[in-house]
């Protein structure tokens, strides 16, 4: 699954850089999606999706202040 997902980030990453961005060549070293992704076995489940989406907007946020000093 996570070769999977890290395919269809990476391919659609660029694909929307080149479309959107106005960029000819891919963008290496910066970040377009986010870190992680969720997965489901069971089905959906809305309450899990949002509280995933919660935590992870939590998570860049603290990772982009980490970043402040480097």
């Amino acid at each position: 699954v996570a070769q999977v997902v890290g395919f269809i980030k990476g391919k659609s990453a660029i694909s929307i850089a080149r479309n959107y961005g106005g960029r000819k060549k891919n963008f290496t070293g910066q970040n377009f999606w986010a870190r992680g992704y969720y997965v489901s076995t069971v089905g959906k489940d809305e309450l899990a999706v949002r509280e995933y989406i919660r935590k992870q907007e939590y998570e860049d946020r603290r990772i982009e202040q980490l970043r402040l000093f480097d």
